[in-house]
């Protein structure tokens, strides 16, 4: 096929844009940039091309590079249009419109013989509009938006390493203070104190500064150095997503360009407007503004309760590694629980107090809230999943509650209920970012955009809303809905999607906009098995949609796939076949003949599950 995931421009801007001195390309020179064009001739050349050409042509009339506006496309400009990208020795000619793919005759020989409907450009051009005025702007859009990106990105890697620096430094001047407190002591007790005595003090002292040192080696040296990996792993991840940036804005500046020098030729304008949307939609998915509404295909069910449960499961958060396994978050439990790719609980790790909310920190290590009202307990713990295993790591304190806890390149971004605040991956409080103080719950949970650049917030018990800040903490948009009561769950997707749970008195899944102010679909509802959800996450690996529901040992999985791609009921996903031996798998059908009881109760609770 011709348009693929990956850049479509493979050489330089100058390669692709440039013109070449066609006498030169005659003589099988190097190619030399052409500096005039001649309408008589219609040919291109150089400046010294061109003198040999005036003495012969004195009549013709040539126009320099002042005037190349009125230049014709450059035969490079052409070839780079009309070339496959992915068989580069053919020119497309045919557009699949199953797959909205341009095409050469050897992609549609290789993949697209059997698609309903493949058609001629040329024929397409009778029917396409062809005008590039529009694409020309929205390619400025957007070309703005993926610097803003990158500039926030770079600011992102310096802030980590201050973070380090400064965690560094504390944990030293900690390490400094408890020797010279110590040694103060000391020297407070040494007085009067015979030679004999003085001798055993001095020893005693060595021991004590050595049991010091060497606590702060095995202790405080572990935290630095797991900070450390953490500072890595996600500055590797920025790096990548800034290359990624600087791939696709050399790629749209060059479609900028070109757009500007096909004038009236219909063919390549209508190549030229299906490529760029192309590198378009690659761009807004990077800035996490996928406009696309999932399409839930089929539901499996699965048990995730352990024989040494007290209580019944209570999924109040939901994490999906990068490899596909999920870790959840059981609060009544008292448990986070690690899933495989079958979803079958293959570990777990007991905290101290309820864990309220996860959040991925790198591909293998997450961030838990844990919070309990009566004990005081609210602090956040960090789990490195290895090898199957999970490993409890540092923890730092909270001075507040915390609900909600999520992660965007460095930021933990934490709800009190009341509050919003930012805090570094050290503890350190950065600011609070929201405050509503009307009544309670009404801060609940967060989620932070790919970009970073918007926050969202919904509240519990009182307001019913969805709101949009700015990563400063200005209101952008407001959200409401009929259906939206004692709202739980929110999730953000890797391509901006915004999924929410309407929990308790509804029942109900929905996809929300990237801006925070439109509903997209209704993903599954109490018909669908959904009962007193708790929290959402969705799967990039098996692209699913996961719901934790209150007091119900099953998480439900929704196989779900964008609404556009239209060849999605051709995929055979082995996930999905690999589930369907699984005997925690429950039928559709089934499912639904169980759930009919749960329809005949009453449609609220009298309790709900605050921390």
């Amino acid at each position: 096929m011709a348009t693929s995931s990956q850049s479509s421009v493979e050489c330089s801007s100058n390669e692709v844009k440039d013109y070449i001195c066609n006498a030169c390309e005659d003589q099988n020179t190097v190619e030399t940039s052409a500096d005039f064009y001649c309408k008589q001739c219609e040919r291109f050349y150089c400046g010294n091309c061109i003198h040999l050409h005036g003495k012969l042509f004195a009549k013709h009339n040539s126009i320099g590079r002042v005037d190349i506006d009125k230049w014709p496309v450059s035969k490079k400009v052409v070839d780079f249009l009309q070339t496959c990208d992915v068989h580069k020795e053919h020119k497309i000619d045919q557009f699949c419109n199953l797959h909205e793919q341009l095409c050469c005759p050897q992609c549609v020989s290789d993949q697209h013989s059997q698609c309903s409907k493949v058609t001629q450009i040329s024929e397409l051009t009778n029917s396409q509009p062809t005008g590039l005025e529009g694409l020309s702007v929205e390619l400025e859009t957007v070309l703005g938006e993926i610097k803003t990106l990158q500039i926030s990105q770079k600011a992102s890697i310096q802030s980590l390493q201050r973070t380090y620096k400064e965690h560094s430094a504390v944990m030293i001047e900690q390490m400094l203070g408890n020797l010279n407190t110590y040694i103060d002591e000391c020297d407070n007790s040494s007085v009067g104190t015979s030679g004999g005595n003085e001798q055993y003090l001095k020893e005693e002292m060595c021991r004590s500064v050595l049991s010091i040192v060497n606590e702060f080696d095995n202790i405080t040296a572990k935290e630095l150095n797991e900070m450390k990996d953490e500072v890595i792993s996600i500055k590797e991840s920025v790096t990548s997503s800034i290359h990624k940036c600087t791939t696709l804005h050399n790629d749209l500046s060059q479609f900028h360009e070109l757009v500007q020098k096909i004038g009236d030729n219909k063919e390549l304008c209508l190549i030229a407007s299906i490529k760029c949307k192309h590198i378009i939609q690659q761009a807004l998915t990077l800035l996490g503004k996928s406009g696309k509404a999932f399409n839930v295909q089929r539901k499996s069910v699965h048990n995730v309760r352990i024989p040494s449960d007290s209580y019944e499961c209570s999924i109040a958060g939901i994490c999906v590694l990068t490899d596909g396994q999920v870790l959840v978050t059981d609060w009544k439990n008292k448990r986070i629980k690690l899933l495989n790719q079958q979803y079958q609980v293959v570990n777990h790790w007991d905290v101290t107090a309820g864990p309220w909310d996860i959040c991925l920190i790198t591909p293998s290590e997450v961030a838990v809230a844990v919070n309990d009202h009566d004990s005081k307990i609210h602090e956040v713990q960090f789990i490195t999943v290895n090898q199957g295993k999970l490993v409890s790591g540092r923890k730092f304190q909270l001075q507040h509650k915390c609900t909600c806890i999520t992660h965007h390149q460095g930021d933990l971004f934490v709800t009190s209920g009341k509050e919003l605040y930012k805090y570094t991956l050290s503890g350190k409080l950065i600011c609070r970012l929201s405050q509503d103080r009307s009544a309670n719950w009404t801060v609940w949970k967060c989620a932070v955009s790919p970009t970073g650049d918007r926050l969202y917030i919904i509240s519990s018990w009182t307001q019913h809303k969805l709101l949009t800040l700015a990563r400063d903490g200005t209101l952008l948009a407001t959200y409401s809905d009929p259906a939206l009561e004692w709202l739980h769950g929110l999730h953000v997707t890797p391509a901006g999607q915004v999924l929410l749970v309407c929990g308790y008195l509804f029942n109900t899944v929905l996809q929300v906009g990237w801006e925070g102010e439109s509903k997209l679909a209704n993903l599954a509802t109490r018909e669908d098995g959904v009962r007193y959800p708790l929290s959402v996450c969705y799967s990039s690996t098996t692209s699913s949609i996961i719901v934790g529901q209150e007091d119900n040992d099953n998480i439900l999985v929704f196989r779900s796939l964008l609404s556009q791609d239209k060849d999605a009921e051709d995929v055979v996903d082995k996930n999905d076949l690999n589930t369907q031996k699984d005997s925690t798998t429950i039928d559709i059908e089934l499912a639904q003949q169980q759930h009919q009881s749960c329809l005949q109760e009453p449609q609220s609770r009298t309790t709900h599950p605050l921390p």
